[in-house]
C-alpha cells in the first residue's frame, strides 16, 4: 500500500508530518536516490527513502510507552530558550520517539511517547474525548467555585467543557477532563478560585502512571494499545 512521502516519514518518527513536509521542501529527501521537493508523492514498502543520505526505516508495528515527565522540563524536541526537555532525560534509544499531546514545564508525570504519528494525533483529538485525570494540588482550601468547572466555564472567551471534580482530602483535587485545551486544568481552576501550586497527571484513558520512577520509561503491552485504540 503506498502512503504521502511526508506521512511515511511521520510514521518513522524521523520528524512531525509538519517536520517532513519541510524536510521535503528544503531538498534534504531521497526516494530510490532521486531528490524528492513536493509533499505530493507516494511511496511504498519497496521503496528507500533517505533523509541526508540516511535511510528512513517504516515501522511494521505501532509503539506506545509511558514516561514518567520531571517538573521544569519542556514536552517538545528544543527549546529556543535553552530550557531542559523530555528528551534531555530520555535514553538515546527512545529519542526518536513522539510525544502524545504535551504537559507543561512545570507539570509531572504520565506523557505518553510512541513511534506512530498517526495514532499521536488520534490521541489528541478533542473528538476522541479520552479523558485525562490529574492530580492538582490548589493554593486554599475554598472550593465552593468549582461547580462552575463542572458545569462547564468560558475563560477569556474559551469555552471549557465540564470537568469532574473530586475533594481528596486537604488541598488536593482529582480532577478529569476530556478536551485536552492547552494548559486547560490550571486556567479553569484558576478562574473557580483555586489557583494550582502543583499539577500532576496520573492517567490517560486505560493507561495508569503505577509506581513507575521520576524519568523513567516503559513499553506498554499490545493488549494495553489495542484497548486503547478500541476507543478512539
Amino acid at each position: 500500500m503506498s502512503v504521502r512521502i511526508a506521512k511515511f516519514i511521520s510514521d518513522s518518527g524521523f520528524a512531525s508530518r509538519r517536520g517532513a513536509e519541510e524536510l521535503i521542501t528544503s531538498g534534504r529527501v531521497t526516494v530510490n536516490g532521486c531528490v524528492i521537493d513536493t509533499p505530493v508523492f507516494f511511496v511504498d514498502a519497496t521503496d528507500i527513502v533517505c533523509i541526508d543520505g540516511n535511510v528512513v526505516q517504516s515501522r511494521q508495528e505501532s509503539e506506545l510507552f509511558i514516561f514518567h515527565k520531571p517538573i521544569n522540563t519542556m514536552t517538545t524536541l528544543r527549546d529556543p530558550n535553552g530550557r531542559r526537555t523530555i528528551y534531555d532525560c530520555l535514553p538515546d534509544e527512545y529519542k526518536n520517539l513522539k510525544y502524545v499531546g504535551r504537559l507543561d514545564y512545570k507539570t509531572t508525570g504520565l506523557l505518553l511517547l510512541t513511534n506512530d504519528g498517526e495514532l499521536a494525533r488520534k490521541l489528541t483529538l478533542p473528538s476522541s474525548q479520552i479523558p485525562r485525570t490529574y492530580i492538582a494540588t490548589v493554593n486554599g482550601c475554598d472550593f465552593s467555585g468549582l461547580d462552575m468547572a463542572r458545569r462547564g466555564i468560558t475563560v477569556d472567551g474559551i469555552k471549557y467543557a465540564p470537568m469532574k471534580i473530586d475533594e481528596i482530602g486537604g488541598n488536593n483535587l482529582r480532577v478529569t477532563i476530556c478536551e485536552g485545551k492547552k494548559n486547560e486544568v490550571r486556567i479553569v481552576l484558576r478562574a473557580c478560585g483555586c489557583p494550582v501550586r502543583k499539577l500532576h497527571r496520573i492517567s490517560f484513558g486505560n493507561i495508569s502512571l503505577g509506581n513507575i520512577g521520576v524519568g523513567k520509561i516503559k513499553k506498554l503491552s499490545q493488549k494495553t494499545i489495542d484497548e486503547l485504540i478500541k476507543t478512539l
